[in-house]
């Protein structure tokens, strides 16, 4: 993809897209169109795959074309972050960005998976409370510095390898425990994210048995996996008294973040009924 490419067929005023490689069957497209279109705002949300030896030149084109925003997925998170004027605090403590915008003439980076992961926490009171967080892919960097952020008194974290989890216990400060031990200590807060229990091969997994697992008054299951919705992990996390909060609301909440980034404005019910009603057809 070229800026020349880009700019053979007529632009309109308000263009945000989203970039990966390979973007399979992204739901953002829908999920922003659908925002853009109920609220009346002119603008379109396309798709745009781009391989990472390309990345330097489409971002070029965000500059040369004045595309006002976009969302950023695997694998261009991290990579994205040299080409960029400015980085939030969110962006910088996760190390990776998933969301472009303009502030005057500066392009600008933010991570709004730590705002979507936060969302439907506000109200818990995660200084007080232990978290277990089990992965430490890309998305586990992401509620890592969302929990940092919020001050949540103790985590511990571990994967499944007893090694990816090291580096990411030292960056944020917190516990590194082996993936055996992972029951040993109660937790107030249990998050997977891990791919476990993810549409496809590993649908019917799950990183945790809530029944070996201490008993926490008030404790809550997050699983960070959208599809499908109820996982493997929050049907055994309900059946043992947790709240449970699944992935969509994260990543509801990480649209309506960009959403606001780009229009300063919220995404409508709409926006949320097409992503459950897309997420129920699959």
């Amino acid at each position: 993809m070229t800026a020349s490419t880009l700019a053979e067929a007529p632009l309109p005023e308000n263009l945000y897209g989203v970039i990966g490689w390979p973007l399979g069957q992204s739901l953002s497209p829908l999920v922003h169109n659908t925002g853009f279109r109920a609220l009346g705002i002119p603008a379109v949300y396309l798709r745009w795959e781009i391989p990472p030896e390309r990345l330097d030149v489409f971002l070029e084109a965000v500059r040369l074309l004045d595309i006002r925003g976009c969302s950023v997925t695997i694998p261009h998170k991290q990579a994205v972050m040299p080409f960029l004027d400015v980085v939030s605090e969110a962006a910088t403590l996760a190390g990776a960005a998933n969301t472009l915008f303009w502030k005057e003439d500066a392009l600008c980076g933010d991570n709004t998976d730590v705002a979507g992961f936060l969302a439907p926490l506000e109200s818990v009171p995660l200084e007080r409370m232990d978290a277990l967080l089990l992965g430490a892919g890309g998305a586990a960097h992401a509620v890592a510095a969302a929990l940092r952020l919020r001050g949540c008194r103790q985590v511990r974290v571990c994967t499944p390898g007893n090694k990816r989890h090291l580096s990411l216990a030292e960056r944020f400060g917190f516990t590194p425990v082996a993936w055996e031990e992972r029951y040993a200590a109660p937790a107030g807060l249990v998050i997977n994210a891990t791919p476990l229990g993810m549409h496809g091969k590993h649908e019917g997994e799950t990183p945790y048995d809530f029944a070996l697992a201490p008993r926490v008054a008030g404790g809550i299951a997050y699983d960070i996996v959208y599809n499908p919705a109820e996982t493997r992990f929050l049907r055994e996390a309900r059946a043992a008294g947790r709240r449970c909060i699944d992935g969509v609301a994260m990543f509801f909440g990480q649209a309506d973040a960009q959403f606001r980034i780009w229009t300063g404005r919220r995404l409508p019910e709409a926006a949320r009924e097409a992503l459950v009603t897309a997420l129920k057809a699959r």
